[in-house]
């Protein structure tokens, strides 16, 4: 069965999860130079209330390949970024597998940007 293009979802642009997509895309897949949101790594973002000033971020994302060692390194840098948002008190940050990643998971700028995506011109 061949995998369907992920669908990029949209946030209000005052919510919360909308901040923590912005604050995604300032993460990079270290051995390839796009960000992990254009690339079709985080699977979902929701932000949860615990208090009154206080949120807590899910985060589900996958690699671009299951033994990819720099797995670790990536989901320290997501967690990271995320908690520096300045009402989010924690950031969970769960690697899965499930769906695998597939290259049409990346978004139409990521899939330029890879040289995966060839621009047809119209000679008139």
């Amino acid at each position: 069965m061949e995998a369907m293009e992920q669908e990029e979802k949209e946030y209000p642009e005052d919510s919360l999860e909308n901040e923590v997509v912005k604050v995604l895309k300032t993460c990079y897949d270290p051995e390839i130079p796009i960000n992990i949101v254009d690339l079709g790594l985080i699977y979902e973002c929701d932000v949860e209330a615990v208090g009154p000033d206080e949120r807590v971020a899910y985060v589900e994302m996958t690699l671009t390949a299951p033994g990819c060692g720099m797995g670790d390194i990536l989901m320290q840098d997501v967690k990271e970024k995320i908690e520096i948002i300045p009402t989010i008190s924690k950031a969970n940050v769960e690697l899965v597998f499930d769906p695998p990643w597939t290259q049409s998971m990346m978004s139409e700028t990521a899939r330029l940007e890879a040289g995966l995506l060839k621009l047809s011109l119209l000679h008139i």
